[in-house]
């Protein structure tokens, strides 16, 4: 960095740190009536999740978190986990979102490195709890969580666990008035985990700053240009991709930051799924392709209109036979892209007023892309010696990337932050091509791509054709070794 003259700064004057307490301020501001509903059990308005929210931060401050102790939650997607988004980051503590999908030894693995302090837990998790605690090695305390309280029932769980109680009845006994304190920005905000294929769980972290900023870009990029899918205000939210995930891919902060209605399905269940879908009028998800491909294939939805339905997928590949049935049944549909160390959004589809007028089948090419490059993110190709390649749409190479919100490292791994960061460039293992026009194509991820013949074969391109074979729903694709070609591919 150069040297350069800062402004000059009056001693009284109040300089805002980029704090997630302000995100959720924002809400009050514009629609505080717009309701937050969790299945068909719970529902409230914006001006009562401020107050739950206080009432979390005096519920966890009475039980002694202070700032920088790290809170675990392991719960479906629901009107708490949103409350932990805020609660448990504005009062200086740090939230641990647990993949409930890991093993057991994983789970182990991720609160002990971690350095969990207190989890937040519902019931459903109790049996891997049970499995592991005798070997937790820095918790001290549990809170329960049961939806039985939504139902006038008392929470009688079979566990060997103590708890200091049950969520709901503590944050009920709690005052509202709660002062969210400043600190700096670069406070540590939330963590969670990523897995590979090989040893354990690596840690991502991020900041109220990082947060902050992410926010506003996946704001400007869902609703700030006119394109497909653009996600307003007057929408209902419904996230179908996982709370733990990357924060359910940071769009529950969009959704709070512009007051609009937000449904939480609790555990992906197709029946509830589908109840939720058209009882809430839902009309904006994110989800990954195997769970558009079960609603769309389902004979029942074929009885619903969903013209009003957008849907961003990410996680893996959209092929062109799911974009295509979905769009036949007026879904909007379109791809984004990201990771767990980038908080995550890279780039997403868009298809500007030009691209609109195109047929269906012609849009399909575009839907299916990894996206246009999102914004403040900037993306390079990069060869293995570390040199840049030209985005002319036909080059390809590893996906490099930087912006203000990508995490700095892994925790405690000091040698795979250094891998991860080589060059001062994030690498995301994957194999793209970009266009002129900004438009990255996926071609695989390094490891799977299939070098047969002195060739690289992309294993996704090679799926996206066998998918648009009638009676193929999901194809994968692998390189076996073979002692002409190196490999071949196999599906």
């Amino acid at each position: 960095m150069i040297k350069t003259k800062l402004i000059p700064r009056t001693p009284s004057a109040y300089d805002p740190p980029l704090l997630i307490k302000s995100l959720l301020a924002q809400s009050l501001k514009y629609e505080p009536q717009r309701e937050i509903v969790y299945r068909d059990l719970f529902r409230y308005n914006y001006v009562e999740l401020n107050r739950r929210v206080r009432k979390l931060a005096n519920m966890l401050t009475d039980i002694g978190v202070k700032p920088g102790d790290t809170v675990a939650v392991l719960d479906w997607d629901s009107h708490r986990y949103l409350e932990c988004f805020y609660a448990i980051p504005a009062i200086g503590a740090i939230l641990h979102t647990i993949n409930i999908r890991l093993s057991p030894a994983q789970i182990l693995y991720t609160m002990n490195h971690a350095e969990d302090k207190v989890v937040i837990v519902h019931e459903d998790f109790l049996p891997i709890l049970d499995a592991i605690k005798d070997q937790l090695t820095t918790v001290e305390k549990y809170i329960l969580v049961s939806d039985k309280v939504y139902q006038n029932e008392k929470p009688n769980p079979t566990t060997s666990i103590s708890f200091v109680g049950e969520f709901e009845e503590m944050i009920n006994h709690k005052s509202d008035q709660y002062e969210f304190p400043d600190f700096d920005e670069n406070t540590w905000a939330t963590t969670f985990y990523t897995t590979g294929t090989t040893g354990n769980p690596k840690g991502v972290y991020f900041s109220h700053r990082q947060l902050y900023l992410h926010t506003l870009a996946v704001l400007m990029e869902i609703s700030g240009m006119d394109a497909q899918g653009r996600f307003r205000s007057s929408d209902v939210y419904m996230p179908i991709t996982p709370m733990f995930h990357v924060h359910a891919w940071g769009v529950p902060f969009v959704a709070t930051l512009l007051g609009t209605k937000q449904v939480y399905p609790g555990k992906y269940e197709p029946e509830m799924l589908l109840k939720l879908l058209i009882k809430e009028q839902v009309t904006f998800s994110h989800c990954v392709p195997t769970i558009l491909q079960m609603l769309v294939s389902s004979p029942a939805v074929k009885n619903f209109d969903l013209s009003k339905w957008k849907v961003i997928i990410g996680g893996s590949a959209l092929n062109k036979a799911l974009a295509k049935a979905a769009l036949d049944l007026g879904i909007d549909v379109f791809a984004g892209y990201g990771m767990s160390e980038t908080c995550p959004v890279m780039a997403m589809t868009y298809l500007n007023s030009e691209r609109m007028k195109l047929s269906k089948d012609e849009q399909v090419e575009y839907r299916v892309k990894a996206g246009v490059i999102a914004p403040f993110v900037e993306i390079r190709l990069m060869d293995e010696n570390g040199h840049f390649l030209p985005h002319d749409g036909k080059t390809v190479g590893e996906i490099v990337a930087r912006s203000p919100w990508m995490t700095q490292g892994y925790f405690k791994e000091p040698e795979k932050s250094e891998e991860l960061w080589k060059h001062n460039w994030l690498h995301t293992g994957d194999i793209a091509s970009v266009t002129p026009d900004n438009f990255i194509q996926i071609a695989d991820r390094a490891k799977d791509v299939i070098k047969t013949g002195g060739e690289w074969v992309s294993s996704l391109e090679v799926e996206n054709i066998l998918t648009q074979v009638e009676g193929v729903a999901e194809a994968a694709v692998i390189g076996l070794p073979d002692d002409k070609w190196g490999e071949r591919p196999h599906a």
